[in-house]
């Protein structure tokens, strides 16, 4: 898996790279190039296990994977006005909003190009899981309708913006190694529920002390104004104890300045709803092993039950 994986990576930065004017590779090229878990490349070979991985395309079929998200990144930093990435500066900073938007644009039709030389109804799912994508960032810009339960809502937009992504990814590489119905639907289950898992985990890391992070800064997304699962969840709480993180959420930082963050984060350790979001994170891993059900024992349906057991680490 390793070989295929570093080959996976050097088909990338070429692809990456390969636009018609080189004036343009560096910014093609800027994300992919600075690193980053590379979990999508993985999911992709992992679900081609269940076939015959060794078809033609199936590395291929990683880096359109790799790409959807590269893009989606460029997009995602312009909207989030995000300065940095992995610890480098975004390419909106670099190059401007213009020209990151072009970038991620490329990088979304290099990724049809790609997907239309693979199997029968790789494009095709390469254009809903574009759509999921979109439709979930455009969810998250409005927020929810007035009477629209917000936790409910979380679970749409983070079906789209992070699920649709792995479950892609697993089907794809299942797709194009020619596994069977069964198969298939498996590992699309299992990609929806980790997936979910995997961003509430985050949620969580967002508020947790620095030490146990992810090398984001400690309420982050807090600040941004992001409604993050615990969040939600304490603002929904009835418990007179959380009165006062409630009351700080509503107010929001421009009422208390600069000490609301860390009044919010102290709080937030002591809060039932990051437990609940725990809970809940733990509630969709179960899920996902249990959609591995039907796949056959190989050491694949091993290393996707041990990611479950990664991200609940990671959470703590």
């Amino acid at each position: 898996m390793s070989r295929r994986l570093a080959s996976v990576e050097q088909l990338l930065l070429t692809t990456c790279r390969d636009v018609s004017d080189p004036r343009f590779a560096d910014l093609t090229g800027h994300l992919a190039a600075n690193g980053g878990k590379r979990l999508r490349p993985l999911l992709v070979l992992l679900g081609a296990e269940f076939a015959d991985c060794e078809r033609a395309g199936v590395e291929r079929a990683a880096v359109a994977a790799e790409l959807v998200h590269l893009a989606s990144l460029y997009h995602d930093d312009v909207v989030d006005e995000a300065a940095t990435r992995h610890g480098a500066a975004t390419a909106n900073r670099r190059w401007g909003n213009r020209m990151a938007v072009l970038g991620g644009t490329w990088l979304l039709a290099r990724t049809a190009g790609l997907a239309a030389g693979l199997v029968p109804g790789a494009l095709a799912l390469n254009a809903d899981t574009a759509d999921r994508l979109v439709a979930g960032q455009l969810r998250e810009l409005v927020g929810p309708l007035p009477g629209e339960p917000p936790v409910e809502y979380y679970f749409q937009v983070t079906a789209g913006k992070t699920a649709a992504l792995l479950s892609m990814s697993l089907r794809m590489g299942a797709l194009q190694a020619g596994a069977q119905p069964e198969a298939i639907a498996a590992l699309v289950e299992y990609g929806e529920q980790i997936g979910i898992a995997f961003q509430i985990a985050d949620d969580i890391l967002d508020l947790a002390p620095s030490e146990a992070g992810t090398g984001k800064e400690r309420g982050k997304d807090l600040l941004a104004g992001v409604h993050s699962l615990p969040v939600l969840l304490a603002r929904e709480d009835s418990d007179p104890r959380g009165a006062r993180l409630r009351a700080l959420l509503e107010d929001g930082p421009a009422a208390h300045g600069v000490e609301w963050h860390g009044r919010v984060l102290d709080l937030f350790a002591r809060s039932r709803a990051v437990e609940r979001a725990v809970a809940l994170m733990h509630e969709r891993l179960e899920r996902a092993r249990k959609a591995l059900a039907p796949l056959p024992p190989l050491p694949a349906r091993g290393a996707l039950d041990a990611l479950c057991d990664f991200v609940a680490a990671r959470a703590g």
